[in-house]
C-alpha cells in the first residue's frame, strides 16, 4: 500500500475526522502495513518498537469492530506493565472520541480490585490490562470473554520474558476460537514463533523498520577493563554532559548500585526495576518524564512503556546479549527530529556481543577507550525541576487545570515556573522550577483546590 492517508482506509468518516483533529496526518510505516490487514480481519504478527505508532494501528482496527449496543468485552489488550497499559488506555480513549458510548476499563495489578469489578458489572467494550490481573478476574468470574472479537498482545516478547507464557495461554483458552489475534513485539525470538503457532491462524507477518535516519544516533563503544566500568560511566557523564539519560543494567542489584554511585558523585539519578512497589514506580517515572530527575537507571523490562519524547543519551552499562535488544534500547534517543547518542561500556569478555551487533546492523561498531574521554572534575548534574505530590486525584474530580489555576491564581506563581502535571486516581504530581517550590508548598499548606483541603509534599 503506497497511500499513507487515513482516508484511504475502510474506516468511518467520523474516525478519519477525529484522527485529523488528534494530529494523525498520515500513517506511519507500521500503520500503513498493518491496518489494511487488520481491517480485513486477518491475524497479524507485527515487529514494531515503542514510538512506531503501533497503538493507533491496533486501536483504529479494534474500534471498527466494536458494537456499542453490546455491553460485553469485545476487545482485550494485554500489556506487560501497568505503565504501558495506562498509556495504551489513554490513547484508545482518544481514538474512541468519534464513537458514542464506548466504554474502556483498565485492569492492572497494583490497583484495587473492587472498582474494576464494578466497572465490569456496568459493562465494558474494551479491556486493557496486565496478564496477572486479567487472570484474577477470570478466576473470580468478574469478566467474560465469550464475546471477544479481537485479542491484542502488545510487547509480547516482554510478557514472555516476564514469565507470563502460561498465564497468557490460560486467558486465551477462555476466548472464542473465532477471535482475531494481533501480536506486536519489538523483537522476534523463537518463543514468539512458538506462541504464534498455538494461538493464531495463518498470521500475516510485517516488520516496520526503525524510522531513525542514518546519523541520527551516534553510537560509540568503550572497551575497558572490568574494574574500570564504574569509572568509565562517570567519565561518560563528565565528557558528554547529557541533560537526560537512560542507563541500562541487567539486574535489579546493578540498577541500585549504579544509581547510588551516580548520586554519590552528585549526579541526580533514580533506579527502576521489578522490586519497586507500584507507588514507587509511579513516582520514579513521573520524575523522569517531567524533568525532575535527569538520569534513570533501568532494566529492560522496567523500561518498557516509557514514553520520553526528548532523551539525549542512552548508556549501556553492560551490553545486552541480543543485538535486537540493543537496537531497541538505543532507539529511545534521537526521536522527534532530534539527534541522540548511544554509549556502551564493553569489557574484553563481551567482544562477541559487539560482533553480534555488527552482524545485525551490517556495519562496524566504532570503538574507543577510556583515555579518550575529556574528564571534567567536579561535574554535577541537578534536575531543573522538582516534583510535589498532592493527596487528591482523578477520584476527587481533580483535573490538571484545577491545579494550574490554583498555583497561578491564588498561589501567585507564573505559569512559566510550572511544568508537567500528572493526575492519578488518588494523587497528583506537579513539576515546578526549584525557585517556585517554597511558594507553592506554603500556599498548598493552607490553601484549597476546588474547595478541598489538600496536603502536598516534595518527593525525591
Amino acid at each position: 500500500m503506497t497511500n499513507d492517508s487515513f482516508s484511504s482506509l475502510f474506516i468511518s468518516k467520523a474516525q478519519v475526522a477525529n484522527l485529523d483533529v488528534l494530529g494523525y496526518k498520515k500513517m506511519t510505516p507500521i500503520q500503513a502495513q498493518s491496518l489494511p490487514q487488520i481491517l480485513q480481519g486477518k491475524d497479524l504478527i507485527a515487529k514494531a518498537k515503542t514510538g512506531s505508532g503501533k497503538t493507533a494501528a491496533f486501536g483504529i482496527g479494534l474500534l471498527e469492530q466494536i458494537n456499542p449496543r453490546f455491553f460485553g468485552v469485545q476487545a482485550l489488550v494485554l500489556c506487560p506493565t501497568r505503565e504501558l497499559a495506562d498509556q495504551v488506555g489513554k490513547e484508545l480513549r482518544r481514538l474512541a472520541r468519534s464513537i458514542p458510548n464506548i466504554k474502556l476499563v483498565s485492569l492492572c495489578g497494583g490497583k484495587p480490585f473492587g472498582p474494576q469489578r464494578t466497572s465490569l458489572e456496568h459493562g465494558a467494550h474494551i479491556a486493557v490490562g496486565t496478564p496477572g490481573r486479567i487472570q484474577d478476574h477470570l478466576n473470580k468470574k468478574t469478566i467474560q470473554l465469550d464475546g471477544l472479537k479481537m485479542l491484542i498482545l502488545d510487547e509480547a516478547d516482554r510478557m514472555l520474558d516476564m514469565g507470563f507464557f502460561e498465564v497468557i495461554n490460560e486467558i486465551i483458552a477462555k476466548t472464542p476460537k473465532t477471535r482475531q489475534t494481533l501480536l506486536f513485539s519489538a523483537t522476534y525470538p523463537n518463543a514468539i514463533k512458538q506462541i504464534s503457532r498455538s494461538i493464531q491462524r495463518n498470521p500475516v507477518t510485517i516488520t516496520a523498520e526503525a524510522e531513525h535516519q542514518p546519523g541520527v544516533i551516534q553510537q560509540l563503544f568503550y572497551e575497558v577493563k572490568k574494574h574500570e566500568r564504574n569509572n568509565t560511566l562517570l567519565a561518560l557523564f563528565e565528557h558528554y554532559k547529557p541533560e537526560s539519560t537512560l542507563v541500562f543494567c541487567h539486574t535489579k542489584k546493578q540498577c541500585n548500585e549504579v544509581a547510588s554511585l551516580l548520586r554519590e558523585r552528585k549526579i541526580d539519578a533514580l533506579a527502576i526495576h521489578g522490586d519497586l512497589e507500584q507507588r514507587e514506580r509511579d513516582q520514579v517515572l513521573v520524575q523522569f518524564a517531567n524533568n525532575s530527575c535527569p538520569v534513570l537507571v533501568a532494566t529492560d523490562v522496567a523500561a518498557r512503556g516509557l514514553d520520553i519524547k526528548s532523551l539525549q543519551a542512552v548508556i549501556n552499562y553492560e551490553l545486552p546479549r541480543d543485538p535486537e535488544i540493543y537496537v531497541h534500547r538505543i532507539g529511545r534517543t534521537g526521536r522527534a527530529g532530534q539527534k541522540g547518542i548511544a554509549l556502551s561500556i564493553v569489557i574484553e569478555s563481551e567482544q562477541f556481543r559487539i560482533n553480534a551487533i555488527e552482524k545485525y546492523l551490517s556495519k562496524p561498531c566504532i570503538c574507543s577507550v577510556l583515555a579518550a574521554l575529556d574528564r571534567s572534575p567536579g561535574f554535577t548534574l541537578q534536575a531543573p525541576m522538582v516534583t510535589i505530590q498532592i493527596n487528591a486525584g482523578r477520584k476527587h474530580k481533580i483535573r490538571p487545570g484545577d491545579l494550574l489555576g490554583a498555583l497561578t491564581g491564588d498561589a501567585g506563581l507564573p505559569g512559566s515556573q510550572i511544568g508537567k502535571i500528572d493526575i492519578f486516581d488518588m494523587s497528583s504530581f506537579v513539576a515546578l522550577e526549584r525557585a517556585a517550590l517554597r511558594q507553592a508548598l506554603n500556599y498548598l499548606a493552607n490553601g484549597k483546590v476546588k474547595g478541598r483541603n489538600i496536603r502536598a509534599r516534595k518527593i525525591s
